[in-house]
């Protein structure tokens, strides 16, 4: 869900956003995913991305294309050369694997967010939550709850946090919200912790 309450520019720069290179079975997924590169782009947030041209990746970028926003995609040369990737963005990089993917838009970005996604999107969540609870980084981690989609997610890392095995400290690392708005607010307003907490679980 997104609100057209509130207007104030967050205070980071880039957001790497995570996101299906499918559109999904429910319609509303999609019009999310323009509707997110739209906001983004209003509020003059660059979206750093995997620079898809399919799926919800496609749309993100359209969405925030049009709106006069900064796109920057990071690509492995292999996708590049399926033809999946979108050759109109302000930025394309090129690398030679998944990892320097995920490490590229790290390095990129000041603050990530997840769309609704299958294993890959799943996979740059968790890997960029890992690299926080281990205190590699510091940026705020937002997930998008678009119709209820991360629900049992959410349970499984609550779940998992009841049963010993996550640290509250790492759990509440991820923000949650079903409203783009308010999650970008939670985003604005994160403050890491001065050092990782321990124990580590992983």
């Amino acid at each position: 869900m997104l609100s057209a309450a509130g207007d104030s520019r967050p205070p980071f720069r880039r957001i790497c956003v995570f996101c299906a290179s499918a559109f999904g079975a429910n319609p509303i997924y999609r019009q999310t995913a323009d509707a997110t590169g739209r906001l983004l782009a209003e509020r003059g947030v660059t979206i750093v991305y995997g620079g898809g041209r399919v799926g919800l990746m496609g749309a993100l970028a359209e969405g925030a294309l049009a709106a006069g926003g900064r796109v920057i995609g990071v690509m492995p040369q292999a996708l590049v050369d399926r033809e999946i990737a979108h050759t109109g963005l302000t930025e394309f990089h090129v690398v030679s694997s998944m990892h320097q993917r995920k490490a590229k838009m790290a390095d990129l970005a000041d603050a990530f967010l997840a769309l609704p996604g299958g294993f890959g999107t799943l996979d740059e969540l968790c890997e960029i939550l890992t690299w926080a609870q281990l205190g590699l980084h510091s940026k705020p981690i937002g997930l998008l709850n678009v119709a209820g989609y991360y629900n049992h997610f959410l349970a499984l890392l609550d779940h998992q946090m009841r049963e010993g095995l996550l640290q509250p400290a790492h759990r509440a690392a991820l923000l949650s919200s079903d409203v783009l708005d308010e999650l970008l607010a939670a985003l604005s307003a994160a403050t890491p912790p001065r050092e990782p907490p321990v124990p580590v679980s992983v």
